[in-house]
């Protein structure tokens, strides 16, 4: 199994929580829209999406951009971290836990540099899925080819013989380009349906 992260495992409402983020951004920063927009851009940040041991740079750039102080730059940093990894998804999660010990667990994660130990220490994710494969850390984001031949590579396995779990459909699209099986997750009970059919072919 082949899990996503966030919005599979954890549950940070996508797609939402950034602009909520970046309002608040805004709204520290005392900017107008135009002004913001060009002092970020000026800031030329790192690419933390798919480059390690940027984290700290990132936050320092930033912060220089819109003027923060150093307490204004940590309240910042973790007000990111807590939207960007929400809550657990407390159900699949001791569903993945539970699947015999035979059938692998792994995941394939686009993220931001810093989120393997930020994850760690909130969900201790290596207890319960091996490899792990953020795109910071491979340097590929979903749905670029290169991220899930990565993932096949640290899972030593066949395309064939994997199933994809992820929230979002240009991701899936992405795995099945790659001759990966991949389901769609809306719900819990979907995608632990689609897993227990996927498994009983292989019995």
């Amino acid at each position: 199994m082949l899990f996503d992260i966030g919005g599979v495992l954890e549950l940070a409402d996508d797609g939402v929580w950034q602009k909520r983020f970046s309002q608040s951004l805004r709204a520290r920063s005392g900017l107008d829209d135009e002004t913001f927009g060009a002092r970020v851009d000026a800031a030329d940040l790192p690419r933390a999406d798919i480059e390690s041991g940027v984290e700290s740079e990132y936050w320092r750039r930033l912060g220089d951009a819109l003027g923060f102080d150093d307490d204004t730059r940590a309240a910042v940093s973790a007000e990111f971290w807590d939207s960007y990894c929400g809550v657990a998804n407390a159900e699949l999660q001791a569903y993945a836990r539970a699947l015999p010990v035979h059938v692998g667990r792994a995941a394939l994660s686009n993220s931001m540099d810093g989120a393997r130990e930020q994850e760690e220490r909130r969900f201790g994710y290596s207890r319960l899925v091996n490899p792990i494969c953020y795109s910071h850390e491979i340097g590929a984001a979903k749905p670029d080819p290169t991220a899930y031949a990565a993932a096949l590579s640290a899972m030593d396995a066949d395309a064939s013989d994997v199933l994809f779990i992820d929230d979002h459909q240009v991701s899936i699209d992405g795995a099945a380009a790659a001759g990966i099986r991949g389901i769609l997750h809306s719900d819990n009970a979907t995608t632990i349906a689609a897993i227990e059919s996927f498994l009983a072919t292989r019995s």
